[in-house]
């Protein structure tokens, strides 16, 4: 009887350790995830000051500069992206060292598609000292096109001020296209 109580324990052992070892995956994605909420960043950064540079010719030439309080990276999604919830300042350089200045109150950049998008208080102002307002607006990385449905107000150093409800642009807006106009159009393109 002892004998037959003692097989008894051994298999139940046998068979609780065995359901155990099959029932683990090795799968290091879901380890990676061991203690991060699914909403919760992977990553947190503050104060942010990020230079983009070129080398060229023995020089180094600062194409663009980020500023931003916070940064957000959810880079462990499955549509993986960085989020700026206190907005960006983000100058950009042309070849001759010229500066524009683009800020928002927030924006967001998909890396898997290349869009940013701005949002709040948008503002885009030239080295000519041109400037163009709008509460959202997007940009393609890839194709180098800045779009917006929401309604903008454009206004020129010296001349005119133009207004309307949505575009399509190349970067340098020398391909512009209105999808709702309003004000005098004077454009140069």
């Amino acid at each position: 009887m002892k004998l037959k109580i003692s097989h008894i324990i051994k298999n139940l052992v046998t068979a609780y350790v065995v359901t155990l070892f099959f029932g683990c995956e090795n799968n290091f994605s879901d380890v990676k995830k061991v203690g991060i909420l699914q909403n919760q960043p992977i990553g947190e950064a503050e104060n942010i000051d990020l230079k983009y540079t070129e080398f060229t010719d023995d020089t180094v030439r600062v194409k663009a500069n980020l500023i931003s309080p916070k940064l957000l990276d959810y880079s462990n999604r499955d549509f993986a992206f960085s989020e700026f919830p206190d907005g960006i300042e983000l100058k950009v350089y042309d070849n001759d060292g010229k500066m524009t200045k683009i800020t928002s109150r927030y924006a967001i950049f998909y890396s898997d598609t290349d869009i940013i998008d701005l949002r709040g208080n948008v503002r885009i102002a030239t080295h000519q000292k041109d400037t163009l307002y709008t509460e959202q607006l997007y940009y393609n990385e890839k194709l180098e096109w800045v779009f917006t449905n929401e309604s903008w107000l454009f206004k020129r150093a010296f001349g005119s001020t133009q207004h309307g409800s949505g575009f399509d642009s190349d970067k340098d807006f020398k391909n512009f296209q209105m999808l709702e106009m309003g004000g005098d159009f004077e454009l140069d393109n």
